[in-house]
């Protein structure tokens, strides 16, 4: 989807069945297909192939000759049985940019790749939600990590092809991608050898850096600095707080998080989420409503940001990359099973 916002002409080849996820539902949106579909399928156009048809698969291959990129998220060794593989295509057009997207790397057919299974075995949700309660993430982070990956890898090896002149293969898998995502938790256990444990809102390395009641509802707050802690301690009417022995720097107060968290807790709970986040935002200090929804979209048209667009009487998700340079053109809803968005 993301090639296609950027003004790539994309095909998605379905089954005859067609793509699982527009049948994931309820909700469905009012062409019959589900909003889960629609997520990621404008402006985009389907052709139904079935592999195991020779007319089919010609039909694919004589689209593949021309194309400038093939993306698949096959399990390892379905494309070369049907001789649709990187290598078998090169030969026919050898500058395609073929990107192969797997669950756990080409090695390993055995292990289909789903979201929720990668984020378990991925680490995840070891390090989400409370204490011995793992959890997953609200939305499908994973893959969404590794679709970004993916047109990454892609438009790396488009570059190159304009100075080679040849395609080549790109590979991405999703517990790879995780992995990478981790960030500074993963380097935390690579580099001291101390495996992170769930901290449900907080941050294992800065504080505080969490969510607080307020009376009416929960809030966040992002200290990352001495500099913010001290405009935080002021705002509250605490300033003894950022000279406490235990709260001077950031590193003691992570491991007086419990006794900070108890000091600000008390605090917070005297006024409303809106307050606080009023009376921290003008002294410089990180903090929001924790955000429904609908309260996030209406939150980012406040500040204009134009959270989403209207195609063919279907709102979408804005694009959030922004071109100054950016060529128009016209923009489809996600397409009918074998044909365009009509």
């Amino acid at each position: 989807m993301l090639l296609a916002d950027f003004g790539a002409e994309v095909i998605k080849i379905e089954s005859p069945t067609g793509d699982d996820t527009r049948r994931w539902g309820p909700p469905f949106a009012p062409d019959g297909q589900s909003t889960y579909f629609h997520a990621v399928n404008r402006n985009k156009s389907s052709i139904v192939a079935d592999f195991t048809v020779a007319a089919d698969r010609q039909r694919l291959v004589d689209l593949i000759s021309t194309a400038d990129v093939v993306v698949e998220n096959f399990t390892p060794g379905v494309m070369a049985k049907f001789g649709l593989d990187f290598e078998s295509m090169a030969v026919i057009n050898p500058k395609l940019v073929y990107c192969s997207i797997t669950g756990f790397g080409s090695d390993h057919p055995e292990l289909p790749g789903y979201d929720l299974m990668v984020q378990a075995v991925g680490g995840l949700m070891s390090i989400t939600g409370p204490a011995l309660q793992p959890s997953k993430v609200g939305v499908a982070v994973v893959d969404i990590i590794t679709g970004l990956h993916a047109v990454a890898g892609i438009q790396a090896a488009l570059l190159q092809r304009t100075t080679s002149g040849v395609g080549q293969l790109v590979q991405v898998n999703l517990l790879s991608s995780l992995l990478s995502a981790l960030a500074n938790q993963a380097s935390a256990w690579l580099i001291s050898g101390e495996t992170p444990s769930p901290l449900h809102n907080r941050h294992p390395s800065i504080a505080p850096y969490q969510s607080f009641e307020a009376q009416d509802q929960s809030f966040v707050v992002a200290c990352g600095s001495d500099g913010q802690f001290h405009k935080l301690t002021s705002c509250l009417g605490l300033d003894g707080i950022a000279s406490d022995p235990r709260f001077i720097t950031n590193e003691l107060r992570v491991a007086h998080i419990d006794e900070l968290d108890g000091i600000l807790s008390r605090e917070f709970a005297l006024e409303s989420a809106d307050h606080w986040v009023n009376a921290l935002t003008k002294v410089g200090v990180p903090a929001g409503r924790i955000n429904t929804i609908d309260q996030a979209f209406a939150f980012a048209e406040r500040l204009g940001l134009q959270p989403f667009v209207e195609i063919e009487g279907i709102p979408y998700v804005s694009t959030p990359v922004k071109f100054s340079e950016a060529v128009e053109f016209e923009q489809s809803k996600a397409p009918q099973l074998g044909g365009t968005n009509s």
